[in-house]
């Protein structure tokens, strides 16, 4: 069983990533505060390196391993924006990268990964294990695994966009944050309940993959079949132990939203906000709007998780919802 992380890890992980990670704009917006009565403060990690959050929790994980182990190279596994973030991560760094990746990954996550220098792995997400591939690789490679979320170094990394936050905004009365496989709302939740206790700590998953939500209720982790929905980033299909003890001790609730809202959503922040933000990051401010009228007066965050979506995609799904 790995040891969780604590606020501690965070502000280690800040340390560390100074200088190499990008300190992602708060931003804010008259119309979408006036739509929804709360005061709301837009995390923009859509504006991080390789377009998502991710790029934090990859880079804090590599910068962690002693050095005989960093040198050998990782390897790991995702539908794209924890491919990107190792890949460049690694790049940036100077040591190998094996990404394994869906096949049907959107094809700019895919072609991004092997820009930053990754041997890309495709594999079918609906009937094989990625895990088995990733770890029979490294092992192949004398490599270390790096998992998308199930690694305290992962969490800590990816809490520094919340303690970014709270930095600018001084406390809140609650966070919209996003959930896959529940490393960033661990890592927010720890930041949170150190800095700003009194803050309502709510995870948003894609409605037709509500593991982790069911996982609350049931208070056990609760596997479910990889999920059909345009969010990839939140394809997962349970929550490991580590984030599950962690999500389930920090988060108020979890909550959903359906597809076709998600667009509405990349619509509306690309039209009033002028920002591209991909389904699964559109997740925080789409239940934050839901939910406004339990927040009037408020002052809410809600981190927008990446923006890696190509303009033929944004555009196709724009018109057919």
């Amino acid at each position: 069983m790995q040891t969780a992380p604590d606020f501690s890890d965070v502000v280690a992980a800040s340390v560390r990533l100074k200088g190499q990670a990008h300190r992602t704009p708060v931003l804010t917006s008259r119309y979408l505060n006036a739509l929804s009565g709360a005061e709301l403060f837009f995390k923009a990690e859509n504006f991080q390196r390789i377009g998502a959050f991710k790029f934090r929790g990859a880079l804090n994980a590599i910068l962690s391993l002693p050095e005989a182990v960093r040198s050998k190279g990782v390897v790991a596994y995702s539908s794209g924006n924890h491919a990107q973030g190792v890949a460049s991560a690694a790049q940036l760094v100077g040591i190998p990268a094996v990404i394994v990746m869906p096949e049907d990954a959107p094809a700019m996550k895919i072609a991004a990964t092997r820009d930053y220098g990754a041997q890309v792995v495709l594999y079918d997400r609906y009937t094989q294990d990625r895990q088995a591939i990733g770890e029979a690789l490294a092992a192949e490679r004398g490599a270390t695994v790096l998992p998308p979320f199930d690694h305290p170094d992962i969490i800590a990394g990816q809490g520094t966009a919340a303690l970014e936050l709270f930095e600018e905004t001084g406390p809140l009365d609650a966070l919209f944050v996003p959930v896959g496989g529940g490393g960033l709302a661990s890592g927010c939740g720890l930041v949170a309940q150190a800095v700003s206790p009194g803050c309502a700590v709510v995870g948003v998953e894609p409605a037709a993959g509500d593991d982790a939500r069911q996982s609350l209720a049931a208070g056990r982790i609760v596997q479910i079949a990889v999920p059909r929905t345009l969010a990839d980033g939140a394809q997962t299909t349970a929550l490991s132990p580590l984030t599950f003890g962690l999500v389930s001790r920090l988060l108020r609730e979890i909550v959903t939203v359906e597809d076709a809202t998600l667009v509405a959503t990349m619509r509306t922040l690309a039209e009033r906000m002028k920002i591209i933000v991909e389904p699964t990051g559109c997740l925080g401010v789409a239940a934050a709007l839901a939910a406004a009228p339990q927040w009037q007066g408020k002052r809410v965050g809600i981190i927008i998780s990446g923006g890696n979506v190509d303009m033929e995609r944004f555009s196709r799904l724009i018109q057919t919802y």
